[in-house]
């Protein structure tokens, strides 16, 4: 960062010249101060988008985003920046791996500064939130979609107690409190086609120019009706969640906007239903085909192996028609036993079966997995490793590319895996949680670490039969690999 730069700079989408009535904190994974960002580019935060757009738009507020993670922010830095421009609200998207250091941040505001507080982990854990000491003036704690909710509490505090899913501390009990009242609970699943566009001027890196072309990031849906052990998203952590998908008409119209407004020709669809759910695929590329999408877009997007394998190839044909570039799959293990462990619904056949079928049609495939799950043995992990090359092989010689992204295994609060492990008795939440950022980059040297450097924190606890230096060991030898094929333009 630039130390001669101004604080209020490094706020997103706010009117300068007026007062702010909420700032969005995205937190940095870890104190930028002892150990400098080595990459450039991290995924932009879209739920805070939505958050500052509609309270923007809709509310008429003046609202900005700090996202200290893509700028890069020393902690001391974000605390600055926010105690300068001195907001009405600050609202931090909590995640458990960067609970800490919101925390930190919250207890270093200026008094008069509010706080509200969402996601995954105020979700999962509220009460060890509202009782901590550093979130002692949360004023809000909002469990789920927080668009209309805040809109609401940023006309007037004092309505928290008619909204639903939204958490205070009793100043007097110092226990916490839940605000609803009947009539009030469409606030929990608001009609996500009647939300405005995301305003990128609240986004630090998106729009991004990646290679020609300007790339923007969206969602087509929200909520997941998978069960993953390992995923905050899994349907059994979230079952106050409706699933909603938008119509094809809406997001087509997002997609228009962003190519007319900035140039905008390719896309990535964050969401897990985007390519998991026979009925999103249909209704999305009957939308893109009438309205010609692939004729001046691409776009990548999140699948399902299970839904993909069973779709024949005219439905593959047509996506690639329709503009498919890139399909992201959590494949996660290569052992039978894992796969039906953590709940993946797929098998080794299936995955070698879909991967194939894409990348021989040009799409690319990105695949994730995960070394060192709870009861995973060495022989399993291996497998995984096993598992990897072969795809590598598998699709060498295909018009299409597929590439890896490997994963430390880490437990997160609210998941079923999470409830597994507190199950056990051998652990604490304090444990589990205790996430240490790592440096695989070798301080930067190491060019194959250097883009995942953000993902590289653990709890440094052995989970399954392999050591935790094993598993890193595995992680940084396919990381490598993975980095050495691209270079060799594989």
């Amino acid at each position: 960062m630039d130390r001669t730069q101004p604080p209020h700079d490094l706020i997103s989408g706010h009117h300068p010249r007026q007062s702010l009535d909420l700032l969005l904190v995205n937190a940095p994974l870890r104190d930028y101060a002892i150990r400098p960002r080595v990459n450039d580019f991290t995924l932009p935060v879209l739920g805070m988008g939505y958050i500052a757009t509609y309270a923007a738009q809709r509310g008429g507020f003046n609202v900005g985003v700090l996202d200290a993670e893509a700028l890069g922010l020393p902690v001391a830095d974000v605390v600055g920046a926010v105690n300068t421009a001195r907001p009405r609200w600050v609202g931090f998207n909590l995640l458990a791996p960067t609970y800490e250091v919101s925390a930190t941040i919250a207890a270093a505001l200026h008094p008069d500064i509010k706080v509200m507080l969402g996601g995954h982990q105020a979700k999962a854990m509220p009460v060890e939130i509202l009782t901590d000491p550093r979130m002692a003036r949360c004023e809000a704690l909002v469990i789920g979609e927080g668009e209309t909710r805040t809109v609401e509490l940023l006309h007037d505090h004092r309505s928290r107690g008619d909204l639903p899913g939204v958490m205070w501390l009793d100043p007097v009990l110092k226990t916490p409190v839940t605000g609803g009242r009947p009539g009030q609970n469409h606030h929990l699943a608001p009609d996500i086609d009647t939300m405005p566009f995301v305003d990128r001027a609240f986004l630090t890196q998106d729009p991004h120019l990646e290679a020609d072309r300007w790339e923007a990031n969206m969602v087509g849906a929200r909520g997941c009706p998978y069960d993953c052990s390992f995923c905050g998203a899994a349907v059994s952590a979230n079952p106050d969640v409706t699933i909603r998908v938008r119509s094809a008409e809406n997001v087509v119209a997002e997609m228009e906007h962003l190519r007319a407004t900035l140039g905008v020709t390719a896309f990535r669809f964050v969401d897990d239903l985007f390519l998991g759910a026979r009925r999103v695929i249909r209704t999305m590329t009957d939308g893109f085909s009438q309205h010609r999408v692939g004729e001046w877009a691409v776009w990548d997007a999140t699948g399902r192996i299970n839904v993909l394998a069973r779709e024949g190839d005219d439905v593959l044909d047509k996506l690639v028609a329709n503009g498919l570039r890139e399909v992201a799959l959590g494949i996660e293990s290569g052992s039978e036993r894992m796969l039906a462990y953590i709940d993946k619904r797929i098998t080794q056949d299936m995955i070698r079966s879909t991967v194939t079928r894409l990348v021989n049609r040009g799409i690319h495939v990105k695949g994730y997995f995960i070394l060192g799950f709870p009861t995973e043995t060495r022989t399993e992990m291996v497998q995984t490793v096993d598992l990897v090359r072969q795809l590598w092989d598998l699709t060498e010689n295909a018009p299409g590319r597929f590439r890896s992204s490997v994963f430390e295994f880490r437990p997160y609060p609210g998941t079923p895996e999470w409830h597994r492990l507190m199950a056990t008795g051998r652990h604490t939440p304090a444990e589990l949680m205790d996430y240490t950022p790592i440096d695989l980059t070798e301080q930067g040297v190491d060019e194959a670490m250097r883009a995942r450097d953000e993902f590289n924190f653990s709890s440094n606890i052995q989970f399954g039969e392999a050591s935790v230096d094993e598993v890193r060991a595995a992680l940084v030898e396919l990381s490598r690999g993975e980095h050495g094929r691209r270079a060799a333009g594989i």
